[in-house]
């Protein structure tokens, strides 16, 4: 999720620089760091720390993408004030952002709840982080609906919620 908000952050506020140093190699470099990094991260620390520490180090751990998340959106929304670019994409753009954060939030500042909290064997706190932090992937999901342009409009139409002419939906899929 920090990579997407990254992303749409680079896209929005630095343009120029996002084309042209955007290949397939820094695309590699940042997928394979994004899952080595918590291995390398994993193995160092359980086998050195001991069992509390390790809890409060994986919740600092999982609390740093909030700051991230914040200044992405801030910038973004910063950025998005001074371009000519339509309000539904503006719109668009800052709700996935928006979106980013609200997942965060929801699903996985529980866990860090729970992780610097000195009740680490509450069942019924451990429980619900637990279901937060599988509905994860349907979370994905719904962020992944809310990226691609055009689809919400696909979406009602065809459930037939909302009313719209076959020509308004031709348009906002090109």
């Amino acid at each position: 999720m920090v990579c997407v908000a990254l992303e749409r952050y680079l896209v929005i506020a630095c343009p120029l620089w996002y084309h042209f140093r955007r290949t397939i190699k820094i695309s590699v470099v940042v997928c394979v760091l994004v899952w080595i990094f918590p291995l390398v991260y994993i193995l160092i620390f359980c086998f050195w720390v001991n069992f509390e520490t390790l809890f409060i180090i994986f919740g600092i751990f999982f609390l740093l993408p909030l700051p991230l998340f914040i200044f992405f959106l801030g910038g973004t929304l910063k950025a998005l004030s001074a371009t000519r670019v339509p309000s539904d994409e503006k719109r668009r753009i800052v709700g996935v952002l928006v979106l980013v954060l609200l997942i965060y939030t929801l699903l996985f500042l529980p866990t860090v709840i729970l992780f610097l909290s000195k009740d680490l064997f509450n069942i019924t706190l451990y429980s619900v982080t637990a279901i937060f932090v599988q509905l994860s992937p349907l979370a994905d999901l719904t962020l992944y609906v809310f990226m691609r342009k055009g689809i919400i409009d696909k979406l009602l139409s065809s459930v037939c919620c909302c009313r719209m002419d076959s020509n308004d939906i031709s348009s906002s899929s090109v």
